[in-house]
Parts: structure tokens; C-alpha cells; sequence
């Protein structure tokens, strides 16, 4: 007679919830889409006829509206249920991701039509990011919540190294339309997980004021501490040259010398697996000085401008990237551990949306630029004033004394409950033991602060966020 013993059952840790569950597999099926189409955008532009000048504008053309509505977007996943917000706006990025996808297989897709349809996805980006970068902050609680964010992260990154990799190739064999369609396809099945996201953990908003008033609130939060505006404005630089470096530059020194879309794909996906690296790192490492570590490595992302100036060959280009992914996941763990221990959850999407704001109000501008300053100086110089301003600015942050002394620390601290582990409902604990910090604090340290998208735009991106809270603050960016 065999007796068969029950297998005893894995269990979750006990900051994997259902939320932090769907929020990484939809994280991992919008960044496998949407770092192939960031590719496909671009060569599409060019099968198209255009050059630099008209990638940068279509590559304008989405940030421009994200900038423009992402303070309303902020205050608007602060007044609604976060995950219809989410929801909603997967649904128009599908919508507009489809209809690009359309134009470019049917035929020659004009400039206006893609720099209108990009702008729609703009506006998508601008409602999602500050909602999801609230959703996941509310989340996750407890000792461990650094080891979560690495994980999210490092999900997040794995699946953008397999759809920059994917995406070259694909835009290689069937062109960048099939590749466009995918991403709508991910936007579809995304927006269907998050529909299932559990919001009855978060307490109900007191009635009163308007959407002036939570702006202006969420402004008072975002100036009240040197080291958030700092960081921000040194990241209002980082993230527009290298933006500019990676979407116009990228491409076209791709085509002219490395061959083409297959190699920059490889090169983004060495990017993609630096920062699974990076956030492998992270869920061991714990710096002590959170922002001095992470603005410390900003550097590294001077490196790849740099390298593209030269231009190195590809596997110099992959190395140089590969490095640069590890760095600033680095920055970006850091970061959203500080926020989660600073920031109240009923404003974290307000100030998320003033931290996006901040970091991305100058790309638009950057990449318009991006092919007149190739006409005026030539591509090489270009390229070497972006890696030299990414150095300037972020040498300029770490003379800000709260940016060298916001330390972690292990404390008691009152903390949106979160949805059971198992149940994935119900009200949780009121209180968390956060494994995050602040000693050494001058007395402008301390007040509740934001700056997600700046790491997840540059993280995840290239420009997106980007996006993602799913990608997203990478920047960031956080997609």
C-alpha cells in the first residue's frame, strides 16, 4: 500500500499579494511589448523616409502630451480608483498602438499620422504612470519592502531584455508593423489583469476641495525638501540627453554602423540585463546612505552617449550598456525605498505625478533638438555634450547636503494596509515595520517627497516610462 504525503504548499512572502502579483505579471507583459516597440517606432519612421529630425519629432510628440497632462493625471488617480485609471489608460495605449500598427503594415504612414497616434499613447502614459506608481507603493509592506521593489524591478527589467532583444529581431524579419501590434496586444492583456487589482485597502478620500487644491497640495509636498527638487531638476537634464542619445542617435548610428535594427536591439537588451543584475543586487545590498549611493551611480549613464560617439562596436556598445542598466537600478531601488518610508499613500500619485513632471518636462525639447544639433555639430559632438551633461549636473546634486545624508533606517512607521497574501481582500495591518530610512536628516529632511519616474523613466525606457510604474519612475519609471 503506497501512502502518499501532501506536498507541502509554497507559500508566498508575505509582501507577495494578490496586487504585487498582478501588477508584476501585467508589468511583465506591457515591458515585453513595449521595449520591442520603442525599436519598431523608430525604424518606422525611417522605412518611411524620414530621418533624425522627423524620429525626434515623433518621439516629441508622445512626451509632449504626457508632460502636459501629467499633473492632471496625478490628481486624478489621487480622487479615483487607481486601477480603473490604470485600466483606462491601457486601453487607449492599445487603441493607438493598433492603429499605428495598421497604418505601417497597410502602407506608407504619413509623419502627422504617427506623430498624432504617438500623442495619444502620451496622453495614456500620463493617467497610467502616477496611478501605478501609487498602486505599487500601496501594495507592499513590512521589513522587506526594498527585497519587493528589487523583485518588481528585476521582473520588470527581465522582460524588457527579452522584448528589446525580440523586437530587434522581429523588426529584422517582418517589419516594425507586426512588432507595433504585439505591443497593442500586450496593452489589451494587461489592462485585463489589472482590471482584477483589489483597492479596498485604501481608505476612502475625504470629500472637499477641487483639482486645484490637491495640485497645489502636491506641490507643497514635492518643495518642501531640498534632495526631491534637486534630484528632479538633475534628472530634468539626465533624462532628456540621454532620451535624445537613445531614440534619435541610437537608431541612426545603429543603421549607419552597426547594421542596422538587430545590433541596437542587442545593445538595449544588454541594457535590459544590466538592470535584472542591478535589481539581483539590490535585493542583497542594502546602502546605507540611499541617495548618495544611487546619485553616485548615476554617472555610468554619461557612458553610453559616449559610446555611441565613438562609435564603439557592438560589443562595446553591449558592455558600456550592460553597466549603465546595473547603475541605475541601483538608483532606482534606492529611491523607491525612500519614497515608500516618506510618502503618505493618499498622495503618493500627486507627487509621483510632480516627480514625472519634473524629470520629463525637457524631452520634448531635447529630442526636437536632437537633429538640428546633428546638422549644427555633428553627431559625435552631439553625443559627447550629452555624456558630458549628464556628468555636470549629477557632480552639481551631490553638493546638496540632504542628498549625501538620507540613510535607510528600521523603524515602526504607519503605513497603508495592504491586501492579504492569500485572499488578496480585506483590510491588513495598519502598521508596517518599513526596512527604509532617514539619519544624519537635516531639518528640511523628513516632510513626504516623491521621485519614481525619474529612475523607472530612464530604468525602463528610454523614454517611457516609464513608464511603466510598470516600468516607468526608470528611469524610469518607471510602464
Amino acid at each position: 500500500m503506497t501512502i502518499r504525503l501532501p506536498l507541502p504548499r509554497r507559500r508566498r512572502p508575505s509582501w507577495a499579494g494578490r496586487n504585487y502579483t498582478l501588477l508584476t505579471a501585467a508589468a511583465i507583459v506591457t515591458n515585453l511589448g513595449s521595449h520591442g516597440a520603442l525599436i519598431a517606432a523608430a525604424f518606422a519612421v525611417l522605412d518611411a523616409g524620414g530621418d533624425g529630425g522627423d524620429v525626434g519629432l515623433v518621439a516629441a510628440a508622445r512626451t509632449l502630451p504626457l508632460v502636459l497632462f501629467l499633473l492632471i493625471g496625478g490628481a486624478v488617480a489621487d480622487r479615483l480608483p487607481r486601477h480603473h485609471v490604470m485600466v483606462a489608460a491601457n486601453a487607449l495605449n492599445c487603441a493607438s498602438q493598433a492603429a499605428f500598427a495598421a497604418l505601417v503594415i497597410a502602407g506608407e504612414p504619413q509623419l502627422w499620422q504617427m506623430m498624432l497616434l504617438c500623442g495619444l499613447g502620451g496622453v495614456g502614459q500620463a493617467f497610467f504612470g502616477p496611478a501605478a506608481e501609487g498602486m505599487l507603493m500601496s501594495s507592499v509592506s513590512g521589513e522587506q519592502v526594498s527585497r519587493a521593489f528589487a523583485l518588481y524591478r528585476m521582473a520588470m527589467q527581465g522582460a524588457g531584455l527579452g522584448g528589446a532583444a525580440l523586437g530587434g529581431l522581429m523588426v529584422s524579419a517582418l517589419g516594425p508593423g507586426w512588432v507595433l501590434a504585439v505591443d497593442a496586444a500586450a496593452f489589451a492583456l494587461a489592462g485585463a489583469l489589472r482590471m482584477f487589482l483589489d483597492v479596498s485597502h485604501i481608505p476612502p478620500r475625504a470629500p472637499g476641495g477641487g483639482l486645484l487644491a490637491d495640485l497645489r497640495d502636491g506641490w507643497r509636498e514635492f518643495t518642501g525638501r531640498p534632495w526631491l527638487w534637486s534630484i528632479v531638476a538633475q534628472f530634468s537634464v539626465v533624462v532628456a540627453v540621454v532620451g535624445a542619445a537613445e531614440s534619435v542617435f541610437g537608431p541612426l548610428v545603429a543603421r549607419d554602423d552597426l547594421g542596422g535594427a538587430g545590433p541596437w536591439g542587442l545593445a538595449l537588451g544588454a541594457f535590459g540585463a544590466g538592470t535584472v543584475g542591478g535589481a539581483f543586487l539590490m535585493m542583497r545590498w542594502k546602502p546605507r546612505r540611499l541617495l548618495f549611493a544611487g546619485t553616485l551611480c548615476v554617472f555610468p549613464l554619461a557612458a553610453p552617449s559616449a559610446a555611441l560617439a565613438v562609435p564603439l562596436p557592438v560589443a562595446g556598445l553591449a558592455a558600456v550598456m550592460f553597466v549603465s542598466g546595473v547603475a541605475i537600478e541601483v538608483f532606482g531601488v534606492s529611491w523607491m525605498t525612500a519614497m515608500h518610508q516618506e510618502i503618505p499613500e493618499e498622495k503618493l500619485s500627486r507627487v509621483a505625478a510632480y516627480d514625472w513632471f519634473g524629470s520629463i518636462a525637457m524631452v520634448p525639447l531635447a529630442t526636437a533638438l536632437a537633429g538640428p544639433a546633428e546638422s549644427a555639430f555633428g553627431r559625435g559632438p552631439s553625443l559627447w555634450g550629452c555624456a558630458l551633461l549628464v556628468v555636470l549636473v549629477t557632480a552639481a546634486v551631490l553638493l546638496v547636503p540632504d542628498v549625501r545624508h538620507l540613510t535607510r533606517r528600521t523603524a515602526e512607521v504607519t503605513g497603508a494596509p495592504v491586501p492579504s497574501p492569500v485572499s488578496g481582500s480585506g483590510s491588513g495591518s495598519g502598521s508596517a515595520t518599513v526596512d527604509t530610512a532617514l539619519a544624519e536628516r537635516t531639518a528640511a529632511d523628513g516632510a513626504l517627497a516623491d521621485k519614481i519616474g525619474a529612475a523607472r523613466a530612464l530604468a525602463d525606457r528610454t523614454l517611457a516610462d516609464r513608464t511603466s510604474a510598470d516600468d516607468e519612475r526608470s528611469i524610469g519609471r518607471l510602464g
